[in-house]
C-alpha cells in the first residue's frame, strides 16, 4: 500500500473530502474484517465490528494527528471495538492484572516436542480446526496479541502500539499465548507423531 497515497487520503478524509474517505474504507475493510473475525468467530459480528470501527473513524478522524501510522490507529480502534464485544459476550470479571497472575508460570508446563510432526500434518484442516479452537480459548489479553503478532504478522512495535501496552509487555503476552496453545495442543500433537511413527 503506497504510504503517499495513503497520507493524502488522510488528510483530505480530514477536510471532509468523502470520497477520499471512501476509498480509505476500500483499502482498509478487509484487513479489519478479518481481524474481528479472527477475534470474534462470528461473521455477523465482525461486520458489525467492521461497521462500528469505520463510524468511529469517520467521526473521530479530524483528531488524528498523524503521529502513528493511520493504519495503526484504525486497527487499534477495530482491536478495542472486537475486544468490547468478545467481553460483552463472555461477560470477563477477571481483571486483566488476574489473568496474569493465572498465567504466571508457563515455563513450568511440560511441553511435548513437535519436531517429529509432519508438515502436511500442520496444515491439515483438522490441525486448523483445533488451533482455532485453542486460540479461541485463550484470555483475551493473549488473543489479541497471539492475533495481531503471530497471524496478521504485525511487528512488536506495531502489537504495542494497536493495544496500548508496553513492548515488552507484547513479548511476555505472546510468550504466555505460545506456551498456552502448546499445552493445549500437545496431546493433538502427540496422536499426529503416533500416527507418523506407525
Amino acid at each position: 500500500m503506497d504510504n503517499v497515497n495513503v497520507k493524502e487520503l488522510v488528510k483530505q478524509a480530514k477536510k471532509g473530502d468523502k470520497e477520499a474517505f471512501t476509498q480509505l474504507v476500500h483499502l482498509y475493510s478487509d484487513r479489519v474484517y478479518n481481524l474481528a473475525l479472527r477475534i470474534l468467530k462470528n461473521p455477523d459480528d465482525a461486520a458489525d465490528v467492521l461497521q462500528e470501527t469505520f463510524l468511529a473513524v469517520y467521526e473521530k478522524i479530524h483528531t488524528f494527528d498523524g503521529r502513528a501510522d493511520f493504519f495503526t490507529w484504525l486497527y487499534r480502534i477495530a482491536t478495542n471495538f472486537s475486544l468490547m464485544r468478545l467481553r460483552k459476550k463472555k461477560r470477563t470479571v477477571l481483571a486483566d492484572e488476574d489473568l496474569e497472575r493465572e498465567f504466571d508460570s508457563p515455563d513450568q508446563v511440560e511441553i511435548s516436542e513437535w519436531q517429529q510432526v509432519p508438515l502436511k500434518g500442520m496444515l491439515s484442516e483438522e490441525f486448523q480446526k483445533h488451533l482455532d479452537e485453542a486460540v479461541d480459548s485463550l484470555p483475551d489479553i493473549y488473543k489479541s496479541v497471539f492475533i495481531l503478532r503471530d497471524l496478521e504478522n504485525l511487528s512488536i512495535k506495531e502489537t504495542s502500539r494497536i493495544l496500548g501496552i508496553t513492548e515488552s509487555n507484547v513479548k511476555i503476552r505472546l510468550k504466555r499465548a505460545r506456551m498456552y496453545l502448546r499445552e493445549k495442543l500437545a496431546g493433538y500433537m502427540s496422536e499426529l507423531v503416533k500416527e507418523n511413527n506407525s
